[in-house]
Formats: C-alpha cells, structure tokens, sequence
C-alpha cells in the first residue's frame, strides 16, 4: 500500500500562504525558476523535426557527451558510453528501478531514513520491503539486494565523505548487494566537495554492484524536459536496457540532442550556480537572524532548518508570513523538527521573503 501523496497535506498552509498581500514566496519545491539556457533551447530546436521512434539506449553522441562529462567534472576514470542509459527523469527511474530489476516479495531495498520518500516508493511499487536506514550505520544484509545511497543529499543537503562511500561500497560488495547513488546535486556543493560512488577513490576503480543516476533538472534548469541517466556496472545497465524497451521507456529525440549539449557545457552551469549561492546566502542570514538554525546543508538546493519545535508548527509559522515551506516529516519521522526551505524562487520572490522573516 502506498502512502499518502506527502505534498497534499500542504495544501491549507498553501492556501493561507497565497492569501498574504505580497503574494507567496513558495520555497517548498525545488523547482526551477530560471530560464533554460538558449544553447540548449536551440539545440532543442534544431532537433524539433522528429518523425521516427528515437532508441531507447539514446544516440551514439548524446552517450558520448555524458561519458566525457563524468570524467572532466566527476574524475570518473573509465567512463564508458557503452555503461550510460538516458532516462525520462531520475524520478521515473527511482520509482521503477526495484521492478525493474526484478525485486519483488521476499526482497529488501534499503534507503536513507531521512530521503526523498520515492525511494520507499520504488520499493513498494514492485512489492519489495523498504528498509529505513539512518546515515552512518548499515542494516542486517539478510533479503537485502539494493541500498539507496543520496548525497549530496534531499533534503537535508549533507554531502557523505569518501570514506563514507568507500565503507558502503565494501560492505555491499561482500553481501552481493547493488548500491544506487542519487547524484542529482553534485554539481550544486557549497561547503564540502560531492564524490561519486563511481570515482576510483570510493569503488577502486571497478563499477561492479554500482549504479549512479544523474539529472539535467537541477544544474541545468530543465525539469520541463525530462531528462536524466543513469550509468556504472554495464552487466545491470545491459538487463535495464532490455527491461526498458520492452517497457518503451524512450527519452524524446530532441531531448537528447538538447542532453547532448547540456553535458558539454560548463559556462552556464556556473552562471546558474552562482544565482543559487546568491540567495541561498540571502535566505540563511535572513533565517539565522529570525532565530533558526540551519543544519547541514553544505550542498543542493535547500536550507535543513530548525528552531527545535514541531515542523508542522514551523509550517505555520512561515504560512502566516506568506511564505510556503516543507515539512521534514515529508521525508521521514527523523525531520520531524525541521523544515526544508528551497531556494530556487525568484530573486524578487527570495527578497520579499527575506524582507519578511527580517519583520517577523
């Protein structure tokens, strides 16, 4: 049985949030509000006259341009086009991963106890059991076959250090157990630095047990178009390739002429960063001035704080004030005293919230 879908339960303090006279500053999803950069418009464009069925592996060049991206920008050594799968977003993905590879009942898929709740999703979707784990420690491998791991990480935005990873990977590989890595925010690190699951300092060099998903919607600004992949061991890429056409599960043609310039392009993923770390830094001086604490979040594209009450009453609180922010418990009973502010508004719409929580 699946549960409630989480963002529903926001929907009064949306309601009470819209009714302020500025208007709501909805910092609660993080979607993306700038403009998708032109070099990809066009290249979307240029591609627009589709008329055959695209392939469900991607173009030769789209797979390419990731494998090159993951060795300049990650330091993935031996990246292999043949070992990178498009997606239609990272999301879809998540959710039929666990089905996909053939979990059903008997089987455990382990997640972060504090995670996106789509990972538990995924689980109960093919039938499996998901098992909530919290950072640092490592669950009972009996029936265990997939762990999530999330970093940087939603919603708390904690970066998992090397050895970390390493420790993972090790304990994985003596159990027979496949580790996914979300890896949607490496790009977007502010004080720490992200690594792969897939760099040779964690997994030694061998993409054997590993699975790494990447997404354009973040760093990019292309969540409209749906676009992600997912990349590591070839032997499980080549049992998901045959699984997804069977399912037809195929990235548009144009969207991947549009991916296959995105990954190479760096410029205008550091002009996009550098919009977030502007208000990412005007929304922290705001709330720590307003008597919050912010935790973690040394990266992605969310402030994890606190001022140590319920979060439905920190909801609140923000709601009366005409700014809309989410519940920790969205994402497990550990967030129960927290609440994740995004900050991907508008500068104008981060700026009237930073007005506000400076008023009270």
């Amino acid at each position: 049985m699946l549960p409630v879908f989480p963002w529903d339960r926001l929907e009064p303090f949306g309601a009470r949030a819209r009714a302020h006279p500025g208007g709501v500053v909805d910092l609660s999803v993080g979607t993306p509000v700038d403009p998708t950069p032109e070099l990809i418009r066009d290249a979307l464009s240029a591609a627009a006259d589709s008329p055959g069925y695209p392939t469900v592996y991607g173009r030769p060049e789209l797979r390419e341009s990731i494998a090159a991206w993951l060795v300049r920008r990650l330091g993935i050594s031996g990246a292999n086009p043949d070992a990178v799968l498009p997606v239609i977003g990272t999301k879809e993905l998540v959710a039929a991963l666990p089905h996909q590879l053939g979990l059903g009942p008997g089987d455990t898929v382990a997640h972060p106890a504090l995670a996106y709740p789509t990972y538990d999703v995924g689980a109960r979707l093919a039938g499996a059991t998901p098992l909530a784990v919290v950072d640092g420690t490592l669950p009972d491998p009996a029936g265990v076959r997939m762990i999530w791991l999330n970093s940087p990480g939603n919603p708390h935005g904690a970066v998992r250090s090397v050895e970390e990873l390493r420790a993972v990977v090790e304990w994985a590989r003596a159990h027979d157990i496949l580790v996914v890595s979300d890896e949607c925010y490496i790009e977007l690190c502010w004080d720490a630095r992200a690594v792969s699951v897939l760099h040779p300092d964690v997994c030694g060099g061998s993409h054997e047990g590993l699975l790494a998903l990447h997404s354009l919607s973040k760093r990019s600004n292309l969540a409209g178009y749906r676009a992600g992949f997912v990349t590591g061991d070839l032997a499980v890429i080549r049992e998901l390739l045959a699984v997804r056409k069977h399912a037809g599960h195929i990235v548009p043609g144009p969207v991947q002429a549009a991916m296959t310039v995105a990954f190479a392009d760096d410029e205008h993923v550091a002009v996009q960063k550098a919009r977030y770390a502007a208000r990412r830094a005007a929304l922290r001086g705001a709330l720590e001035s307003a008597g919050f604490r912010i935790e973690h979040s040394q990266a992605s594209l969310y402030l994890w704080t606190t001022r140590d009450e319920d979060c439905w009453d920190t909801v609140a609180w923000f709601a009366e004030r005409g700014i809309l922010v989410a519940p920790g418990d969205f994402y497990g009973p550990l967030g129960n005293r927290h609440v994740r502010i995004a900050f991907t508004a508008t500068d104008e719409r981060v700026a009237a919230g930073v007005e506000r929580l400076k008023n009270g």
